[in-house]
């Protein structure tokens, strides 16, 4: 049992969940509670993974959230571990209370983090300012500080994309769009327009060349991003199968004056069920302990990464799917917590690395990578 996710704290942040996606209201208090209790600052991944889990089987759109705050700290914990501390600030800033969120996703960008359309212009003192639009910023409502790239076309060593962190009360920003989605409606992701938003060249976190890059910074971006995420989506896995099983107890049959845990259909889809989402763990908690223990997998990450991002996110549509099937036409109502799991479930469909991504990534691994065309 975590030291810092108390039962008392999961029931609370497990009851206002339902409440959050009705009014498609933020997760003030859950964000609150959180912070007081120490779980926003840097800590082991493979410790946060397990914890996140948790938490995301007691509110997904909380977990995913927050996973963006973790995910900055991580990068930062990541280099400090491998001997660069240049980004221990970040690490200070979340044990201030800081609270980091992304601002890298942009409509239309499939190279994700290997090119951006967002314009990066360098000032004479080494700040620079960025304009352009982002998109799903989760956390819009809270963040104080917000992590963000683009790209410097000037840049004398030719096109450099530039990371760096925006402070809230810089300027230089505003809300672009609403927030009324299908699911995960609590993170209030909302799109980010960034007008010469200036950061300060101390905030300047990397400035790389456009393309895959071996920079440690990446390395802690995706293993981060996509463990953290993937946690989440095994976490909806999780309460679907435990909200299935408690169902099946409970429902009896009119045919057989026997409960539904008695029937031999149900019983093999839950089983198959379980048999899927036991394979996560040892998965996502290996690839974790890697991380922690700087095991180096070499050009093998990037392929063990994006293939446990893609398989938990398929798990968890399929393992909430099954519930719905075996729990009955109740779940169909969309007060019913299966059916908010099902749509929140859907989110991973369009996070990063998306099927086509992660399929093409481990291709090229084992492949190498496509001929130019004739």
């Amino acid at each position: 049992m975590s030291d810092i996710l108390t039962p008392e704290l999961l029931d609370r942040i497990r009851s206002r969940a339902a409440g959050y996606d009705r009014d498609n209201a933020f997760f003030t208090e859950d964000l609150d509670e959180l912070k007081a209790a120490g779980y926003l600052v840097s800590r082991p991944l493979l410790e946060t993974l397990r914890d996140h889990r948790v938490l995301a089987a007691h509110a997904p759109a909380t977990a995913l959230g927050t996973a963006m705050h973790l995910v900055v700290v991580g990068i930062a914990r990541v280099l400090g571990e491998r001997g660069d501390d240049s980004l221990a600030w970040i690490v200070d800033d979340a044990a201030a209370g800081e609270v980091f969120a992304f601002g890298n996703s942009e409509a239309g960008n499939d190279q994700v983090m290997f090119d951006s359309v967002t314009d990066a212009v360098r000032r004479p003192d080494g700040s620079y300012r960025f304009t352009g639009t982002k998109i799903f910023t989760s956390m819009t409502p809270a963040w104080t500080r917000l992590a963000l790239f683009g790209k410097d076309a000037a840049h004398p060593d030719g096109p450099r994309l530039v990371h760096g962190v925006l402070r809230r009360g810089d300027g230089g920003w505003s809300n672009a769009g609403g927030w009324d989605t299908l699911g995960m409606r609590a993170t209030q992701s909302f799109a980010t327009r960034l007008d010469g938003a200036p950061v300060d060249a101390s905030r300047i976190t990397r400035v790389l060349p456009v393309g895959p890059s071996a920079d440690p910074y990446i390395f802690g971006l995706f293993a981060n991003f996509l463990l953290l995420v993937s946690s989440v989506y095994a976490g909806i896995a999780d309460r679907a199968l435990e909200l299935a099983v408690a169902r099946a107890g409970e429902r009896q049959s009119l045919k057989t004056g026997a409960a539904y845990s008695q029937d031999p259909d149900i019983r093999w889809q839950l089983a198959d069920a379980a048999i899927a989402l036991d394979a996560l763990r040892p998965q996502l908690e290996g690839l974790a302990a890697d991380v922690d223990g700087l095991v180096n997998h070499g050009t093998n990450w990037f392929r063990y990464l994006v293939g446990a991002k893609t398989r938990a996110v398929d798990v968890s549509r399929r393992v909430v799917e099954t519930a719905l099937r075996t729990t009955g036409g109740g779940s169909f109502s969309n007060d019913a917590e299966l059916s908010r799991l099902y749509r929140d479930a859907l989110a991973g469909l369009f996070q990063p690395s998306d099927p086509e991504s992660a399929h093409a990534t481990v291709a090229a691994n084992l492949l190498g990578p496509l001929a130019p065309p004739a």
